[in-house]
């Protein structure tokens, strides 16, 4: 750890989830002062969310997947030197000099005493994740209705459920792991409405062959549906929410192979809440707002271009997990360790020691996970028919209340070609969520022809969350010394089952 407030540390990382941590952890054991930022209080990230100790959860283990891989990161980072920022919200990152790097970062954003924060680093490592992808159909803003993901943290998080009866819908593999949560936790699950299969995953039979834990983990997930007699429903989705004051029901139709639904096969199914989401999107605004390149990945999200050892195009800056296209917890804590040996071996001079060994290994694991991720990211793929679901009054965008309607509007009218122009006319992205929400819906709305697969299109925003006023004013202000915060007391242990 640095001496003083001015010297900077050896690397920075951003995001304490499964990759920040085995990136820092990684690095730390390599001999490198590292400084972990993450804008919850908590380490684990999104997965590994877990109660408030206040909740008095005896055995948060039983509410997540693999939870040893993380107690384990986490036991290992307790012996380490590693500075922990936590509940530091990451606004942005500027290059001070050739070979450091200055994280802006507040703290007290979610209501406590904002202070501004600095701290310089040689070099960078972004595992900022992910967030959920929704796509609007009709009756998606009644109370009731909550992400697939939001779901899962309201329980992991805070030990509850958004209803008794829930509906989950969407797709992707996501949707399985949360109606599973969801019934363990005494919820009834009427139906799990896939819009896409699973018979895409068997284009890949060797994928398949060489990623057998993965076919466990499904196997876990089915045999819990079948035994709380939860029904499947592939090849449909839920096009509209019935209820005013909360979810009364929702409308499921079957859906052709481009997800137009099926005229004549809608079904009503009752319930008292709605879990959705089409999958995840990478976080990379802090990644875009460097200049860091960008690809299509096959869900047709937007992820970050790396090199064999998780390096960006910008020099001193790597990435791990979600950042280079959605691949989950173990893809992730591979890629970061990776990661973390890379930058240890670049600033020690010891390029040689990427070639062999653990990393050799790592890059290997990495390969084959992520040969899985990207098959899986194929086959459930939102197809562009999802927009016949709308009605010119549903919302898209929430937090401006711009309708499909209006977005069209901008579209036949103005000529509007993308979610940008589309922005500037009619507010469509520019609330509070700056267009996470809403913002797949508006690309491929206002997208030329009916291609409804468009990716919202990367921006380069000085700013990658909000931030007070008052931390920008304090910019040229003298540094002040910056100090981690102390590491939480080691959990009791956990009561033996009765």
């Amino acid at each position: 750890m640095p001496d003083s407030a001015s010297e900077p540390y050896d690397l920075a990382v951003i995001g304490a989830g499964h990759a920040g941590l085995a990136g820092a952890v990684a690095a730390s054991e390599r001999g490198l002062s590292v400084a972990l930022l993450d804008a919850s209080g908590q380490l684990g990230g999104q997965f590994y969310r877990h109660p408030a100790p206040a909740l008095g959860a005896v055995r948060p283990q039983a509410l997540h997947h693999d939870w040893a891989a993380f107690d384990g990161l986490r036991r290992r980072l307790e012996k380490s030197d590693v500075g922990q920022f936590l509940g530091h919200h990451v606004w942005s990152v500027v290059r001070e000099s050739g070979e450091q790097w200055a994280v802006h970062a507040v703290t007290g954003a979610d209501g406590g005493d904002e202070r501004p924060v600095r701290v310089r680093a040689r070099a960078l490592l972004l595992a900022t994740g992910a967030y959920e992808r929704h796509l609007p159909f009709p009756g998606w803003t009644v109370p009731g209705v909550v992400g697939a993901g939001g779901a899962q943290a309201m329980l992991k998080s805070g030990l509850v459920l958004p209803g008794r009866r829930i509906v989950v819908a969407g797709s992707g593999p996501l949707l399985l792991a949360v109606a599973s949560s969801l019934t363990a936790a005494g919820a009834r699950v009427p139906a799990v409405v896939e819009a896409s299969g699973y018979l895409g995953y068997a284009r890949h039979p060797h994928v398949l062959a060489v990623n057998p834990r993965k076919l466990a983990e499904a196997a876990v997930h089915a045999s819990a549906l079948l035994r709380h007699r939860v029904r499947l429903r592939t090849r449909s989705a839920v096009t509209e929410v019935h209820g005013t004051d909360r979810v009364e029901a929702v409308t499921v139709a079957r859906v052709d192979p481009r997800w137009r639904p099926v005229p004549g096969t809608g079904r009503r199914i009752a319930c008292d809440a709605l879990a959705v989401g089409h999958g995840l999107v990478p976080q990379i605004d802090l990644a875009t707002s460097l200049g860091c390149a960008t690809r299509r990945a096959p869900d047709a999200t937007t992820a970050l271009v790396l090199d064999d050892l998780q390096q960006t195009s910008v020099p001193g800056v790597w990435a791990a997990g979600e950042t280079g296209g959605i691949g989950g917890a173990q893809l992730a804590g591979a890629e970061g360790e990776l990661a973390g040996i890379a930058v240890a071996a670049r600033l020690h001079g010891k390029p040689f020691l990427t070639e062999h060994g653990r990393a050799r290994t790592l890059r290997r694991r990495r390969d084959r996970m992520r040969a899985f991720a990207d098959a899986m990211a194929a086959a459930h793929t939102p197809g562009p028919g999802w927009s016949e679901w709308l009605t010119d009054d549903t919302d898209v965008c929430r937090c401006e209340e711009v309708t499909a309607g209006r977005i069209r509007e901008a579209v036949t009218d103005f000529g509007a070609r993308d979610a940008r122009t589309a922005k500037l006319l009619i507010r469509a992205g520019m609330g509070w969520c700056q267009g996470r929400v809403c913002g797949t819906a508006v690309a491929c709305l206002a997208a030329r022809g009916d291609d409804g697969t468009v990716p919202p299109s990367v921006e380069r925003r000085p700013l990658a969350v909000p931030v007070p006023l008052g931390a920008l004013a304090s910019l040229d202000e003298p540094d002040k010394p910056d100090k981690p915060d102390k590491p939480d007391e080691p959990d009791e242990p956990d009561e033996p089952d009765g």
